[in-house]
């Protein structure tokens, strides 16, 4: 028995050796090759690979008191035709109603604990019922609600029923940081909070610039679709007054208008982890042109911007044998190479 189990662990052994050696064997030099000349790439790989080799642009810088936090006791200015009407509704609506109100109730108590205090009225009175003060004081709140109902709903209808979207984002929140996808324009950004030392250096506020922000033209209807890949997070900006819940496993839709060029800045509105207060959000708002071009800088293409001008390739001459007195058939002047048809993303699908 034990000579079989020998004779088994040599023959194992001896086939298992070729493959040894030929894994610890050291890979063969690549043959050399002649160098030929590059092939002409086709046009839509070319303006790919000139887009990816395009110099970053310069940053637009922030502006004190705009898109950020000053210090100011109220609502930031706003920069989107929503932000607006709602900033309109809270400072003409809102707070006067609210200021009535609180100074009229407080103006009651006062009169009520000075006329009916022990000291002023000994023997209080035994009434219970009022017809006419149980009717105003229940039709006065129902007016109120009336004129607060009003421009309440027609900004929430204005809100909830954007008009057609220029440019698609989807956001995606992560812990701890952003991540922006133009599907239509084939760019991706991953967003992470600037160290203070950078920030300062180039006059953004600390804690509130980013590596990289989201770009959109001006006046273009921006639709986002908003996300997220582990915990519930919150996309907000408050100069364009959007706000919306980054939910993992649910598509949240909102938009902006923006109606200034700038910079932005929001964070996260979500209690999400350790680093919560560390993934700020800025938005840089330029003209349509320097958006294209960004836009190019970053590797994408605009929707619907055809390709590069086909290449006129001369065909090579047909080689003739010596001695051979039937020339071959000559072949066109110039060859055209086929154009790829670029890609786009229907707008209308995603709504």
């Amino acid at each position: 028995m034990k000579t079989l189990f020998k004779l088994a662990a040599i023959a194992a052994a001896f086939g298992l050796a070729p493959a040894t050696a030929i894994a610890a064997a050291p890979a063969a030099p690549a043959a050399p090759t002649a160098t030929a000349p590059a092939a002409a790439a086709p046009a839509d790989a070319a303006g790919a690979t000139a887009n990816a080799a395009a110099p970053a642009l310069p940053r637009t810088a922030a502006t004190p008191g705009i898109g950020q936090p000053d210090g100011r006791l109220g609502l930031q200015d706003q920069f989107s035709p929503i932000g607006e009407e709602a900033y309109w509704f809270h400072e003409v609506i809102l707070m006067p109603l609210i200021t009535i109100i609180s100074l009229f109730v407080l103006a009651l108590l006062a009169w009520v604990v000075i006329r009916y205090r022990r000291g002023a009225n000994p023997t209080p009175s035994r009434n219970t019922h009022n017809t006419t003060l149980e009717i105003v004081w229940t039709l006065v709140p129902v007016l109120i609600l009336v004129v607060i109902a009003v421009p309440s709903i027609r900004l929430l209808a204005h809100q909830y029923s954007p008009p057609e979207a220029d440019l698609t984002v989807k956001v995606i929140g992560n812990q701890w940081y952003w991540e922006y996808e133009y599907p239509d324009h084939g760019v991706n950004l991953i967003s992470n909070m600037m160290p203070e030392d950078e920030a300062e250096a180039a006059g953004e506020p600390r804690q509130l610039a980013v590596d990289e922000r989201m770009v959109v033209p001006v006046g273009a209807t921006v639709k986002l679709i908003v996300t997220s890949n582990d915990v519930i997070h919150a996309f907000g900006v408050p100069a364009f007054w959007t706000k919306i819940d980054a939910v993992p496993g649910r598509l949240n839709e909102t938009w902006f208008q923006a109606t200034r060029p700038g910079v932005f800045y929001g964070v996260c509105y979500e209690l999400c982890g350790a680093r919560h207060g560390y993934m700020p959000i800025a938005v840089e708002v330029v003209s349509p042109e320097r958006f294209a071009a960004w836009v190019a800088a970053k590797g994408g293409q605009m929707p619907g911007a055809g390709p590069a001008t086909p290449t006129l390739v001369p065909a090579p001459s047909p080689t003739v044998a010596a001695g051979d007195a039937t020339a071959a058939t000559p072949a066109p002047a110039n060859v055209v190479e086929a154009a790829a048809t670029p890609a786009t993303t229907n707008q209308a699908a995603t709504r």
